[in-house]
């Protein structure tokens, strides 16, 4: 086992000693040992499976068989969750034939961030996630349920499935994914009409061809953003069934995943012999083993809060040092954009998650002694599954890369650092994704250029006022200012005044998400400029220095000149109406900073503003 994992782990497991302590014994009591609805008076259990079949109500009266609750993120807007409408139908054959029971026990709210960017609808996209963590609760709270079936895909959906599902953790839970769209235009054909179109130089027929043909189908977006990060870091923590992630959706296989899900969740509830909850599942080892996977693939920025939130929810305190210590030991193992030029299919086609866990497992960089829903132990998840006559089997998967381009050998890795860095200083403490950002352009030193909504830069990059070196700082974006929308209208201009061979850098308290490319950017950055942070004491002019090598993120000014200035202001009205925004004030009052993982559901002394 690497030392410095091993040690992380074991901090992580002292520091949150009594949260977690306390978390389990909440679900020890929430245990019955018999079917939960035994408990309902007649008049509850008539209601519960008042529309149900006959044989479906023998079933369920006779208490010896389990009921499998479906929680599902369906809806056919979104091209990642349009295929899971087949898939109630799907379960609940596969698990009739077990024997037992399964209801559609609610829906969650699913909104796509590639809808709402640089809309007002986007302000809502993080609060998202604990919206649906309490439409979790809601479908799960009558208490007829023996395990559970998460569907879901995309950026906030997962945690949000996650975190609802760990109030509810002495049941089993497992995750069914939907799997990725088919390639379509490449992403870096994709990224090149996207800047051409910011310069002016294509129009909008053309961009919106470029983007049809890139998203152009049922499943996830195959860039290696949130959405596809969930399905890794679902898998890292053992709540997919093996080599679940990447599958096409509509495929023989897929399907077969989605029955062999749903048959496995009926074998490990508590009536059985082999019952594994999920508050046994995601432990101090499993969030450590998400951490891991994620560096090691440089995933989505948006998981150092969600992590953070999902490991909360379970009474494990994570923080951003974890992070940046694991990075420093853990090395970048595959290219996949925006870190390289592969989508996510070229990566499963190239060895995809079992080689992955295989590399990760052989550097002893991953908890291999965990309980997964398929049982004692993470080696399983070495293995692939596929269809022998028809029939779901698991084989070992690759020894080795397919394309060494994409995935790499912890003997030889694309990098020997994770691609995350810790960014602190005078400014706070923030997150930059390296993984994408080449070294010659991880330092900038440059006069800031200050905004207060990212719609003020296409103006300014239109008449040449940026045309020099840089460090574009844009606050006011934090959870607790306007929810924290991600940032992507700037990053055309930005990867346009670097192709010009300026010297840019972003500084936010807002988002970029898994789409952070090639420009270098300390986001998340708390406290924000609404709770005191020094951001929004920056003024136009200011040298900034941004040192994505060493993690320095500093405000080169006098600290007398500093502590002599007032902070700046904003009238932030605009974005509080309007879009349904009105609607979550409350929640931008309670929310906690990003480093506590931006959440207004685990609200106490040490997480509030």
């Amino acid at each position: 086992m690497n030392t410095t994992v091993a040690a992380v782990t074991q901090r992580i497991i002292e520091r949150s000693r009594d949260s977690r302590a306390d978390y389990l014994s909440r679900m020890a009591q929430a245990r019955d040992n018999k079917p939960h609805r035994s408990v309902l008076s007649c008049g509850n259990l008539a209601h519960g499976f008042a529309a149900c079949g006959s044989e479906d109500k023998d079933r369920l009266t006779l208490m010896d068989q389990a009921n499998v609750a479906i929680i599902s993120a369906y809806n056919d807007m979104l091209s990642a969750h349009q295929p899971l409408e087949q898939f109630p139908a799907q379960i609940k054959e596969a698990v009739a034939g077990m024997g037992c029971v399964a209801q559609f026990a609610g829906g969650v709210p699913a909104m796509c961030d590639g809808v709402t960017q640089g809309q007002p609808g986007m302000e809502l996209s993080l609060f998202s996630r604990d919206t649906i963590a309490m439409a979790t609760a809601v479908g799960l709270s009558h208490n007829m349920f023996d395990a559970v079936l998460c569907l879901g895909v995309c950026d906030k959906i997962v945690p949000g499935l996650m975190i609802g599902s760990l109030a509810f953790g002495h049941l089993p839970v497992i995750f069914v994914p939907a799997g990725p769209m088919t390639s379509g235009l490449s992403n870096s054909e994709k990224s090149r009409i996207r800047q051409l179109y910011a310069e002016g130089k294509v129009g909008r027929d053309e961009l919106l061809k470029c983007e049809s043909d890139s998203y152009h189908g049922p499943g996830t977006c195959t860039f290696y953003g949130t959405a596809n990060s969930n399905q890794l870091l679902m898998e890292a923590m053992g709540v997919h069934l093996p080599g679940a992630s990447f599958i096409n959706p509509n495929t023989p296989l897929r399907e077969a995943l989605t029955r062999a899900a749903a048959e496995q969740a009926c074998r490990i509830t508590e009536l059985g012999r082999d019952y594994r909850p999920l508050c046994e599942v995601i432990d101090e080892k499993a969030i450590v083993n998400g951490i891991v996977a994620l560096l090691a693939t440089g995933g989505s920025t948006n998981h150092t809060m969600h992590i953070i939130a999902i490991a909360r929810a379970a009474g494990i305190i994570v923080n951003w040092d974890d992070f940046a210590d694991l990075s420093e030991v853990v090395p970048l193992l595959t290219r996949i954009y925006p870190n390289g030029s592969a989508d996510i299919n070229h990566f499963h086609a190239a060895g995809g998650m079992s080689l992955l866990f295989r590399e990760l497992l052989s550097g002893g960089l991953l908890n291999e002694d965990v309980t997964t829903v398929m049982g004692k132990g993470f080696a399983e998840y070495t293995r692939e599954p596929y269809l022998d006559n028809g029939q779901l089997a698991w084989r070992e998967g690759p020894v080795e890369s397919l394309d060494k381009a994409v995935v790499a050998s912890v003997a030889e890795p694309f990098s020997a650092n994770g691609g995350l860095r810790l960014m602190s200083g005078n400014l706070g403490r923030g997150v930059m994704k390296i993984s994408a950002v080449k070294p010659e352009h991880r330092v900038v030193e440059a006069p800031a250029v200050v905004l207060q909504d990212q719609d003020e830069l296409k103006p300014m990059f239109e008449r040449g006022e940026l045309d020099r070196d840089c460090v574009l700082v844009v606050r006011f974006q934090g959870p607790n200012a306007i929810g924290m929308p991600e940032l992507h209208k700037l990053t055309p201009f930005l990867g346009t005044l670097q192709d010009r061979g300026f010297k840019v850098a972003l500084v936010t308290d807002g988002r970029m998400s898994g789409a952070s490319g090639k420009v270098p950017a300390a986001i998340h950055l708390t406290p924000e400029a609404t709770q005191g942070g020094m951001i929004a004491k920056v003024r136009d002019g200011d040298l900034v220095r941004v040192d994505g090598e060493t993690g320095e993120l500093r405000l080169l000014v006098d600290e007398a000149e500093l502590a002599a200035r007032d902070a700046a202001g904003a009238d932030l009205s605009r974005s509080h109406f309007g879009m349904g925004r009105e609607l979550f004030g409350g929640m931008r009052r309670l929310v906690s900073g990003a480093e506590q993982g931006a959440s207004f559901l685990f609200v106490d002394e040490s997480t509030a503003h």
